[in-house]
């Protein structure tokens, strides 16, 4: 055989090739690693470390990383179409059918180019079965059920249909609730194209009002083929009225309605301060559907870069209602969505701030707690506790402070301003008993007596925590059975100071 990269062996054993017997260009390529190996591995260290140095910045100066978009839910479009025996009757340059189906195989076209993986379509068909007279008010049928490839189905359909029976309308609607399949982030609209009012004697809008408060359907549309204009108010309460008088306004609100279904509309929330203006701002609020109580948002209100309220993202098939949760809450109003444009959905929400202060409490002891009403109303607003400040909208309050004795104090909290409340702080009395006594801790006030908290049947040491002030202990054996054993002792206390008291 030829030469050899490696020299052979002298020993007849296989041998570990070295850098001594490498042959001359590998042992100088390996003297020029070994020389730039240190450099490399200090350039790379280094670039970790500015790397690192960099992600601690970026979060110290509170960088955050991009948000994570929400996963667009699936938009499904049932079309329930009318090919009741008056769609022979003629409109524009045919028939309303022969126009429907072309205006119809026309929008599926542009539908059908456009790539949208969270989008599909379905058909129900009403009055194309069974022939009138006689009527029969069960001819409609889910022809083409919803799949991501549903639109040559639909076409072809549509394109096979003949005016025959009567219409339902009513009855086909409730049977499109079942046409969507369960799913928990779905969109599912309905979109009605007919050319006559109810035939059955049934109620359209009774059936799209229950469809709607159950959750199955947003608010549907309605597309009226040449209807007199006295019969178009009977469609007013089913759903989003379209009246399409010619061939160019049924193209023109076929064209709105799939916007609509299928694009958010943008939207600010403006919480309106003391002077008229939405500048309050970090509240929570959550947003439901106005129709089913349905959470729809749940968010903390946020001002742009800009200084606004935050742009959001709506759905204009939704009616809105909300509440923002400032102290006390305030209801956002239903607000209507009108798509193609931005929307200001506002809120009175003015607001100041409490600030609770306590002189001097000594570390050992904790805040007491002040609890906050509604003048005149026993339910709570708020527990806040001293030492701190908390906002709350612009009004009158009734505050209860926990201490012994309890302070009770009106406050008003003023739009754009704080209110600052300080309360002395308590020292102690401790208490020391011969025998378990009967009585209680009394507020001495010019001889008026204030109750302030039980002594412990039991215990003969016992110590509160008490505002500066006079206090009367009355009391008498818990073993005493005649009156004339009870006493009464008075004593001051001063804040930062304990007052020992012997009781005999």
């Amino acid at each position: 055989m030829g030469s050899t990269l490696w020299p052979e062996p002298t020993n007849g054993m296989a041998s570990r090739p070295t850098t001594t017997n490498w042959p001359a260009p590998w042992r100088s390529a390996q003297k020029h690693w070994a020389t730039t190996k240190p450099l490399r591995m200090l350039r790379s260290g280094l670039f970790a470390l500015l790397l690192i140095a960099g992600s601690l910045r970026a979060l110290a100066q509170g960088v955050l990383p991009p948000p994570e978009a929400k996963p667009e839910p699936l938009t499904r479009i049932l079309i329930v179409f009318d090919a009741s025996n008056s769609m022979y009757g003629r409109w524009q340059t045919g028939t309303r059918m022969e126009v429907a189906q072309r205006l119809m195989r026309d929008l599926l076209d542009s539908l059908g180019q456009i790539e949208r993986p969270n989008f599909e379509l379905a058909l129900r068909v009403y009055g194309h079965q069974k022939p009138v007279p006689p009527q029969d008010c069960n001819d409609t049928r889910l022809e083409v059920a919803f799949s991501p490839n549903s639109i040559p189905r639909i076409q072809k359909t549509l394109a096979g249909l003949r005016p025959m029976g009567t219409t339902p309308i009513a009855r086909s609607l409730i049977k499109a609730g079942s046409d969507f399949p369960e799913c928990s982030d779905c969109r599912n609209i309905i979109i009605l194209i007919t050319d006559g009012v109810e035939a059955c004697d049934e109620d359209p809008c009774a059936a799209s009002r229950i469809l709607q408060q159950r959750g199955v359907i947003l608010k549907p549309f309605v597309i009226g083929i040449g209807l007199e204009s006295n019969l178009a108010k009977d469609f007013a309460c089913v759903g989003t009225y379209y009246d399409a008088g010619d061939e160019l306004t049924f193209t023109k609100a076929l064209s709105v309605i799939m916007t609509q279904a299928l694009n958010n509309t943008s939207a600010q929330i403006n919480l309106i301060d003391h002077l008229g203006v939405p500048s309050e701002t970090n509240v929570p609020l959550v947003l439901y559907n106005a129709t089913t109580g349905q959470l729809e948002e749940a968010l903390v209100h946020t001002m742009n870069y800009a200084g606004q309220p935050d742009t959001l993202d709506l759905d204009a098939l939704v009616t809105y209602r909300g509440t923002v949760f400032t102290i006390p809450p305030v209801a956002i109003a239903e607000s209507v969505i009108n798509a193609g444009k931005h929307n200001n959905i506002g809120a009175n929400a003015a607001q100041g701030a409490l600030r609770l202060s306590m002189f001097s409490l000594p570390s050992r002891q904790s805040m007491p707690l002040a609890v906050v009403r509604r003048p005149g109303s026993a339910d709570i607003v708020h527990v806040q506790p001293l030492g701190s400040e908390q906002r709350y909208l612009v009004g009158s309050y009734e505050l209860d402070i926990l201490t012994l004795p309890r302070y009770r104090m009106s406050v008003a909290i003023e739009g754009g301003k704080v209110t600052e409340l300080s309360i002395p702080a308590p020292g102690s009395a401790s208490l020391t008993l011969k025998i378990a006594s009967i009585g209680a801790l009394f507020l001495r006030e010019n001889d008026q007596f204030t109750y302030v908290v039980p002594l412990d049947e039991v215990q003969v040491r016992q110590s509160f925590a008490l505002q500066p002030g006079t206090y009367t202990i009355v009391y008498r054996p818990k073993s005493a059975q005649q009156t004339a054993y009870s006493k009464s002792q008075t004593f001051t206390v001063t804040s930062g100071a304990t007052a020992l008291v012997n009781l005999q």
